[in-house]
């Protein structure tokens, strides 16, 4: 059974270049347009291994959910990676403080992130 990773990035070309690498390693990829979406996906896919996540996007942000989904208790352990164009320290800290294990600045190489995602998800 491959492990599933939900992407929340309210770009469409974003969440399609992290599906296609994630994909071609096996892994099963579920997409959210954003964070609120994101906290949806999560309550109906109960058997999620990893979160890539964008920073900046509507309704709800990356920290934002990040904190919501870290304060319920049967997703505390889930691992995050934020995927963002953000390079600024304060807000890594601020995200790291979340709950984020990960941080990748957009372009990124597909094969960090696969790399990071099976690491993360001991795939």
């Amino acid at each position: 059974m491959s492990k599933k990773i939900l992407v929340v990035d309210d770009s469409a070309t974003v969440r399609q270049q992290v599906g296609v690498a994630l994909k071609s390693v096996g892994f099963e990829v579920i997409e959210a347009v954003d964070g609120a979406d994101g906290i949806e996906k999560i309550a109906s896919h109960s058997d999620l291994s990893l979160i890539v996540c964008d920073v900046n996007m509507p309704r709800m942000n990356g920290i934002e959910m990040i904190e919501k989904v870290k304060s319920q208790e049967k997703y505390a352990s889930l691992p995050i990676i934020m995927l963002t164009t953000e390079g600024d320290p304060s807000l890594i800290k601020k995200a790291k403080a979340a709950g984020a294990k990960g941080w990748i600045v957009k372009p990124f190489k597909p094969d960090l992130l696969v790399g990071a995602a099976k690491k993360l998800t001991a795939a």
